[in-house]
């Protein structure tokens, strides 16, 4: 990729999309490629190296589990669109993305729980999804190498579900739709002018004063950092998220499906390593900046998980670890998607806890229609709309990890 510039090349745009990560990228693609916009288009990135971003953090998973229709929808055009990537966009240069769909397995240990899951594999069947609940005795045939005698029954897909090459995804948005016309610049929005309703223009920390007819909050972590400088409110912050891959002793014989264990600790194939993930029992907002690591969290409760749940990896070591940041909805752990309740230009992409790179694609094709039709076109995305955090309506989704 080439280097961004620092000062926009033009005082006002049609567009433009403060973050340039997964969420940025993906609106500005859809908008270039959208044979009905000519309009300009830029993107503000504080920092074009997105080593701390989520999208460069993130575990780059996909999943039909939802526990929200809308959710199962979504991710459904993800899988699609990834499997179809090239064709997608149109360009003989763009690669085949990399797939490794080997499934989830969520494991119920409570009566509850196990209910839950049954309810929500049926609408996922209902909706098309591979989804189907497994006794034990099932998942020990299928997989001999869980312990399941504190398991009440598992809930399974092997269809599109697993995990994808999101980073080249996300480099060829951003290639193409530069080719397109998009500009990037390197730069912090500190301020959005609002007049009468409408977002006016966005000021840079360089003292530039740029002109626009739709401003987008793609964010991530920092969307209420941004929204409030529109006045507005949004119930989204940084939350850490942990990852650590390792290697073990006694490989096991087949792929590890993304296994959500009931204590909410994870773990998947990650080519010849595993890959785990686990939230921290005590898990406040955090500085946007704040990546500093809680060593003890792996020998104190994702480890003993692992060795209980999967006796093989009793013998394991971990190779590399990191500390990411989850865009969290505090209201229900769900997207917020779509345009203000009283800024009218400005639309909302922010808040998907964790579920962001695989519904992207949905999102960047979303916006680019209510932009250029002032409404959704291909899937309803109202459900995610603001109107019901300004009602503190919830619209939960349980399937969060």
């Amino acid at each position: 990729m080439a280097q961004f510039e620092t000062v926009p090349a033009e005082n006002t745009y049609d567009v433009v999309i403060i973050g340039g990560a997964i969420m940025g990228a993906s609106v500005a693609w859809f908008l270039a490629a959208n044979p009905v916009f000519n309009g300009r288009v830029l993107v503000v990135e504080r920092d074009p190296s997105y080593r701390n971003s989520s999208t460069a953090l993130s575990n780059s998973c996909m999943r039909q589990q939802f526990s929200s229709e809308i959710n199962v929808r979504i991710s459904q055009f993800a899988a699609r669109y990834v499997t179809a990537f090239r064709e997608e966009m149109g360009d003989e240069r763009v690669p085949d993305i990399h797939t490794h769909f080997f499934g989830y397995m969520y494991l119920a240990g409570s009566e509850d729980f196990a209910a839950h899951l049954q309810k929500t594999v049926s609408m996922q069947a209902k909706l098309g999804a591979g989804s189907r609940i497994m006794t034990p005795d099932e998942i020990a045939q299928a997989y001999p190498f869980y312990r399941t005698d504190d398991i009440l029954l598992g809930a399974h897909n092997l269809r599109d579900e697993g995990y994808f090459d999101g980073g080249t995804m996300f480099e060829w948005w951003r290639r193409l739709a530069r080719e397109r016309g998009v500009e990037f610049v390197s730069g912090e929005v500190v301020g959005i002018e609002v007049d009468a309703g409408r977002a006016r223009a966005v000021r840079l920390a360089n003292g530039e004063r740029i002109g626009c007819g739709w401003v987008v909050n793609a964010a991530g972590p920092r969307a209420a950092q941004v929204a409030s400088m529109a006045g507005r409110a949004l119930p989204v912050e940084p939350r850490k998220r942990y990852t650590w891959v390792f290697e073990a002793e006694r490989p096991l014989d087949r792929a590890l499906p993304l296994t959500i264990d009931p204590t909410g600790v994870h773990v998947r194939s990650d080519g010849g390593y595993y890959m785990a993930g686990a939230t921290p029992d005590h898990d406040p907002a955090v500085d946007p900046d704040d990546f500093a690591a809680d060593h003890s969290l792996w020998e104190a409760k994702v480890w003993p998980v692992l060795a209980h749940r999967i006796p093989a990896f009793e013998a394991i070591r971990v190779v590399n670890e990191w500390v990411g940041h989850y865009a969290y909805n505090t209201l229900d752990q769900n997207a917020v998607v779509g345009p203000d309740d009283e800024v009218e230009n400005l639309l909302y992409a922010n808040g998907f806890s964790g579920h962001g790179l695989q519904q992207a694609p949905a999102m960047g094709r979303g916006l680019a229609e209510w932009i250029t039709t002032g409404g959704w076109q291909t899937l309803d995305l109202s459900p995610l709309g603001i109107d019901r955090v300004r009602r503190g309506v919830r619209q939960d989704e349980a399937a969060i990890i």
